[in-house]
């Protein structure tokens, strides 16, 4: 059973942002999550919490604009740029100088790659889970995916996402579809993430970032890459991807080569969530590489 959390809003640059901690007892470490979208919550991370119960502190935040978070007016900082600046002054009013873990999910693995390359001074260590490093990689493969698709379903995607008619009743169950064959693998997805989910339609965060849907990408962050830079990351890091994850194994070792002395997990019959659909591995994948690190620094 999981420690209770404290829920605070934390003044990041005049926006109001949520934050949720799991304190551990005799605590080790310090973990701060990354959810993903852009524009999710962090709802669906929550699984994590579980480490408090191994002496790791867990702290989640909604990331401007997102969940319940406050939303800037100024178009100009929807970026990762902004999303790394904020993060790291959130970081200094959670924890002050102490140096923590660092945990991105998906646009959250960009965005905590993108910061450590700005702040692995005050990093322990970093994991990745379902992230990137190129938006152009990452959706190439997810259409090497839909190419993989029964041919309706393939067909429905690329008839309506030519068109660009992203809300036909049609192409949303073709696009359902590929969710939970690369998304979430789980019959009943549970309420966190859904949580999530509605978080993202309802704020404007993931259409001027990403776009309309999971591979199509308009927004903001088209064509970012990293890639080239990563080999700067000097800090212990861990990347973990699912066997059926939309943002591919080939996405992560594409970046676990690029960092020396990275390690990489593949989760068999996980996707892109794998911390709902194999949680106890999942976690003591997280937990074995932060206490080892932390026991050892």
């Amino acid at each position: 059973m999981t420690v209770e959390p404290s829920e605070k809003y934390v003044d990041i640059y005049g926006l109001k942002i949520y934050c949720k901690i799991f304190t551990a007892n005799q605590e080790k470490a310090v973990l701060l999550t990354m959810h993903g979208g852009p524009g999710m919550s962090h709802d669906y991370l929550l699984p994590l919490a579980d480490l408090s119960n191994n002496g790791i502190t867990v702290a989640f935040y909604d990331q401007f604009g997102c969940g319940r978070s406050d939303e800037p007016d100024d178009l100009s900082k929807f970026s990762i740029d902004y999303g790394v600046q904020e993060a790291d002054e959130l970081r200094k009013k959670l924890f002050g100088n102490r140096k923590i873990f660092l945990m991105g999910s998906s646009y959250g693995g960009a965005l905590s790659l993108a910061y450590a390359l700005k702040h692995q001074d005050m990093l322990l260590g970093l994991i990745v889970t379902g992230g990137l490093a190129s938006v152009d990689l990452t959706v190439k493969e997810m259409e090497r995916l839909i190419e993989n698709l029964p041919d309706k379903v393939k067909n429905t995607i690329k008839k309506y996402g030519d068109a660009q008619d992203y809300s036909n009743p049609e192409y949303q169950d073709a696009v359902m579809y590929f969710y939970r064959n690369h998304v979430l693998r789980m019959k009943e997805y549970p309420a966190d993430v859904m949580r999530s989910f509605e978080y993202g339609e309802k704020r404007n965060v993931y259409r001027i970032m990403n776009g309309p849907n999971e591979f199509t990408i308009t927004g903001t962050i088209k064509g970012w890459d990293i890639t080239k830079d990563l080999h700067r990351i000097k800090v212990p890091t861990l990347f973990t991807v699912g066997e059926f994850d939309e943002v591919t194994p080939t996405v992560a070792k594409s970046m676990h080569k690029e960092i020396k002395g990275s390690r990489l997990e593949i989760l068999p019959g996980c996707s892109h969530l794998s911390m709902w659909e194999d949680r106890d591995k999942y976690n003591k994948l997280l937990s074995d590489f932060i206490l080892n690190i932390a026991t050892n620094s």
